[in-house]
């Protein structure tokens, strides 16, 4: 095992960056929080050597993808959630779910995922909202951890109680 690896598991920090073509649209949202799109099957496959302990999945059963994630997570002995959502269908119980896993210490570090990451950005933005960050401010975090799609922004402000933005002529 190498210095970094060590240093990495024994902090308990998720690893800074990762594979592109294992872990794409990755990006550590906090020491030991990562977010990501659909990990490929050598991706999940790897989690444990990376030092994730807890994988928190928002896709639903039905989306196409790697069929037997979870057996390959726990495989591994770690820690498998299933938070299924959608823009239509995210609700404050969602993601209080998710953040109840990410408050754990015992968890830590976690890879939270989606396809692309744009759920785990939306999640993320009202987690941030929910610990008081000003709405707008929230909705640039969650951008940085891979929201961009105008469904889940305007999710995002549903779920928070916001106005619906103004929409153009």
């Amino acid at each position: 095992m190498n210095a970094m690896l060590l240093l990495i598991l024994l902090a308990g920090e998720a690893p800074a960056t990762a594979d592109a073509a294992l872990l794409p649209n990755y990006s550590r949202i906090r020491p030991d929080v990562a977010a990501a799109g659909q990990p490929s099957r050598e991706g999940l496959e790897g989690l444990a050597r990376l030092g994730f302990r807890t994988v928190v999945n928002l896709r639903r059963e039905d989306e196409d993808g790697v069929k037997d994630e979870r057996a390959i997570v726990e495989a591994q002995g770690l820690r498998y959630v299933s938070v299924p959502i959608t823009a239509a269908s995210l609700t404050r119980d969602d993601v209080a779910a998710v953040a109840k896993v990410l408050e754990d210490p015992e968890t830590g570090p976690v890879l939270l995922h989606c396809t692309t990451s744009n759920r785990v950005g939306g999640v993320w933005a009202l987690i941030e909202a929910a610990r008081g960050r000003p709405l707008e401010d929230a909705i640039t975090e969650g951008k940085k951890a891979g929201l961009r799609g105008e469904a889940m922004i305007e999710a995002v402000r549903r779920v928070a109680g916001a106005p619906e933005a103004a929409k153009g002529p």
